[in-house]
This record gives C-alpha cells, sequence and structure tokens, in this order.
C-alpha cells in the first residue's frame, strides 16, 4: 500500500458525523482550501449541479435564532419528499444508529423530551461556526442529486483532513423555504441538506457517539470471470 492510499484510508476511517462544536471560525484560507477539493467531484456530463451557500458569523447567528422557532411553530416546508420509511437490514441500522446517539447522551429510550431536545439541536448547528447548505438548482433530478451526493463526500473527507468535524443533515432541508428567505436565495434552488462544520469539542458527550458499518460482504459482490 502507499503512503498515499495509507493516507487515504486514514482519513476515510476518521470521518464521522459530529454534532458539538467549538466557536472558533474556520480560516478564511482554509474554508477555501476545503471547498475546492470539494469541486473535485466527478459529475454526470461535468454538469457540477451543486450550488452552496456558506453561512457563517451574523448569517448564521440570525439562522440559528430563527429555525428553531419557526420548525417548532410548524412552520416548514421542503423541497423534496422524506417518509423515513425504512424495513428490514435498513431500519436495523437507523435504530442502532439513534441507540448509538442516545447512549452517548446518557438518554433513555422512553425519555421522549430530551431526545426531542437532542433533535432541535439540529436547527442550531450543533453549535458550529458554519453551515454549508447545498442545494440543487432547477430542473435537475435524482441522477444530479447523486452528484452533489458525491461533491458533499469529497468535503467531509477534505475537512476531515485539515482537522474539521462535520455532520451532514437531512433535517436542514424540512427549513428549506426559510432558509432561502433569510439568506436571499433564488427559489429556484431546492436545497437537499445542509453540513455543519468547524473545530470538533472533544469534551461534549455528542462525539462520543459512534455507528457501526456493515462488513463488506454484506453490500459488495465481487463478479469474476464470465
Amino acid at each position: 500500500m502507499t503512503d498515499l492510499a495509507r493516507a487515504f484510508s486514514a482519513v476515510a476511517a476518521e470521518r464521522r458525523s459530529l454534532r458539538a462544536f467549538l466557536p472558533d471560525p474556520v480560516p478564511r484560507e482554509i474554508l477555501h482550501a476545503v471547498f475546492t477539493d470539494a469541486a473535485r467531484a466527478p459529475s454526470n456530463c461535468n454538469t457540477q449541479p451543486w450550488v452552496v451557500h456558506v453561512a457563517s458569523g451574523a448569517a448564521l447567528a440570525a439562522l440559528r435564532e430563527t429555525l428553531p422557532a419557526r420548525f417548532a411553530a410548524g412552520e416548514f416546508s421542503m423541497d423534496f419528499p422524506y417518509d423515513g420509511q425504512y424495513d428490514g437490514i435498513y431500519k436495523e441500522r437507523q435504530y442502532g444508529a439513534a441507540k448509538a446517539l442516545y447512549d452517548a447522551h446518557d438518554i433513555a429510550r422512553e425519555d421522549k423530551a430530551r431526545r426531542q431536545q437532542v433533535f432541535m439541536r439540529n436547527f442550531t448547528f450543533f453549535d458550529a461556526p458554519h453551515v454549508a447548505f447545498v442545494f440543487l438548482p432547477e430542473p435537475f433530478g435524482l441522477r444530479e442529486a447523486a452528484d452533489v451526493g458525491m461533491f458533499a463526500q469529497t468535503l467531509m473527507l477534505s475537512l476531515t483532513a485539515h482537522g474539521l468535524g462535520s455532520c451532514p443533515q437531512t433535517a436542514l432541508s424540512f427549513m428549506a423555504g426559510p432558509v432561502r428567505e433569510q439568506l436571499g436565495i433564488d427559489d429556484a434552488n431546492k436545497l437537499l441538506f445542509g453540513i455543519s462544520f468547524g473545530y470538533p469539542d472533544p469534551d461534549d458527550a455528542a462525539n462520543r457517539c459512534r455507528t457501526t458499518r456493515a462488513v463488506l460482504d454484506e453490500v459488495v459482490t465481487f463478479h469474476d470471470g464470465i
């Protein structure tokens, strides 16, 4: 294995969803570096169908104040359907991830109030100093959404390589209308998800959460020969 391969494997293994951040902003040169890396992601016919708005400082503070109140009041809107229904092994993995998160917080399954508090932290971006809102412009659809996913993964790997943490949040897509309104974004850009990021808080219980991964044979089949 080459040094480059070992370095990449280490970054891939290190990346995970973190849910507690220090308030320190990321220097502008690092922001430019990680988003430049992300823009190297592949896309169908090189369309590069991603539109990204990064909120920091006063813009982020305004969102942090507005979004929880509007979500609690039921003033949310979504650009893409999300029913959250899984079956079989996919449901097992979903439940396993939820259990890992709530166990890290020492929250019992029946304590619905505290679980709701943990969920609502999505809308304050886990105290991160930055959030990237990732949009798919009209008229793109499912194929191009897959390209945006490759952009997002490249971004999060680069963040990890720079000593930063991140958390991709489909929950933020529940607030597509309010996010566009607050940031002055054209309605033709449809919100897929957000990514909160910054320097991880090593002392917060949320960052003790660990999820498992399926063994290789469960998800990859190698077809040899003809």
